[in-house]
């Protein structure tokens, strides 16, 4: 049910930036949102959009805080973007790297787009 949920919101997303994003990008985005959707019971321990996980990791608007390089970094090598980020905490993240790259991307284009509005 959650993930159903986290789809709905995110394809409310998607068509809400309809008007800026290409039907590539779109694409794309709908992809990360597939990704993020199938790996959601391990995201949502630490993670939460549109209320949906835990709270205190929310991903609302991290496009607005991070560019895409640096959401790959957190994707590709959380421990580099901690200590690029000059964070004090070991971050708890694991690392993607059995992701396909093009999962990556969606990924990264999915987190770019949550914007705040």
């Amino acid at each position: 049910m959650k993930l159903r949920f986290v789809f709905a919101f995110a394809a409310a997303v998607v068509l809400g930036l309809a008007h800026t994003a290409s039907a590539q990008d779109k694409a794309l985005i709908e992809k990360g949102m597939k990704v993020y959707a199938e790996a959601s019971p391990k995201c949502s321990i630490c993670h939460s959009i549109a209320g949906v996980g835990k709270a205190t990791g929310a991903l609302d608007g991290v496009g607005s805080k991070l560019t895409a390089d640096e959401i790959r970094l957190w994707l590709t090598d959380p421990k580099g973007a901690a200590a690029k980020a000059k964070s004090t905490k070991t971050p708890a993240m694991p690392v993607y790297s059995k992701l396909e790259k093009a999962d990556v991307d969606a990924l990264v284009a999915y987190m770019s787009s949550l914007k705040k509005k």
